[in-house]
């Protein structure tokens, strides 16, 4: 039986502040449009894929985007499915953390992204670390940002555990505050509201409102096998992997050095802590990160 998918209508993202991207879209599968950013000079050879997490979507790299595009790098951001502009599955059952790793993977094959610097956050860490892991070939670098790939072999933190449960609970799942608790930076109520644009109302929230649960938490979970397979190639990875963490994000908060500590290619890199920079670092300090980027691309 086909899914049923709800598209948000385009009325949703007018006037968005700072977001007057062109929308494109490919298909992942034979029912689900993902939209993306593509912004690029002519003739730019670096790609910096950024992938936002829960329960964000590409409005989080409106920053970031345009310095990496000015600075002669193709800048590309999904919107994962289930987020943003993309297709969104209505029950929470259509989703699981390899049914996402299956479209984001065709979204890469089809627009055969090469070169590939990866911006991860949040899950863009739990996807994208695991597309690195699988498609090694195709990534020169990774910068990894308040994210995280869990096996389950670690207890998680009570705070995950807390959100977890109110994320399956709470009987309106509110987008843009969710958003707002966890940056530093007081966000105006136009911001907010782009963040709840793709959502029109709960119909459309199955993806956002699943995706806590998808965190393999226990070292039985149906993914911890395959994110220890992963480790097994991320300890071997020698190309630049970079951290750069926010110094107020509980969530992720000793990661960036157990990342260092595990990845050969993060030795010797200009790992940063990010003042000010809260879970959702992009709308804290979308400027700095971008040229972060640029400049761990400059030196590797």
């Amino acid at each position: 039986m086909p899914m049923q998918v709800l598209q948000t209508p385009d009325s949703q993202f007018d006037n968005l502040p700072g977001y007057a991207f062109e929308p494109k879209f490919v298909s992942v599968d034979d029912q689900l449009q993902m939209h993306y950013v593509d912004e690029h000079p002519e003739g730019a050879t670096e790609t910096v894929l950024m992938l936002h997490g829960e329960p964000s979507w590409s409005y989080l790299y409106r920053k970031m985007i345009p310095i990496i595009a000015k600075s002669g790098h193709r800048a590309i951001a999904p919107d994962l499915i289930g987020f943003g502009k993309s297709g969104k599955p209505t029950k929470t059952s259509d989703y699981t953390y390899k049914t996402h790793l299956t479209w984001i993977k065709a979204f890469v094959e089809k627009l055969d992204l090469q070169n590939i610097t990866l911006f991860c956050q949040d899950w863009g860490g739990l996807l994208g670390l695991r597309l690195v892991a699988e498609n090694p070939e195709r990534f020169k670098r990774v910068v990894a940002s308040n994210t995280f790939l869990p096996t389950g072999d670690i207890k998680m933190p009570e705070s995950f555990q807390q959100w977890k449960q109110y994320s399956q609970e709470v009987p309106e799942f509110p987008v843009g505050g969710i958003i707002q608790r966890a940056t530093t930076t007081q966000l105006s109520d136009d911001i907010v509201a782009a963040y709840d644009a793709p959502f029109p109302d709960e119909a459309y929230k199955a993806g956002a409102r699943i995706f806590p649960a998808l965190v393999p938490d226990s070292s039985d979970n149906v993914e911890s096998e395959a994110n220890r397979n992963a480790w097994k190639v991320l300890s071997q990875w020698k190309k630049p992997f970079l951290t750069c963490f926010g110094d107020a994000d509980p969530i992720t908060k000793g990661g960036d050095l157990f990342f260092q500590k595990m990845i050969p290619g993060a030795k010797g890199q200009a790992h940063t802590t990010v003042a000010g920079g809260g879970h959702f670092i992009q709308e804290d300090r979308g400027e700095e990160l971008a040229q972060i980027v640029i400049d761990f691309i400059k030196a590797n």
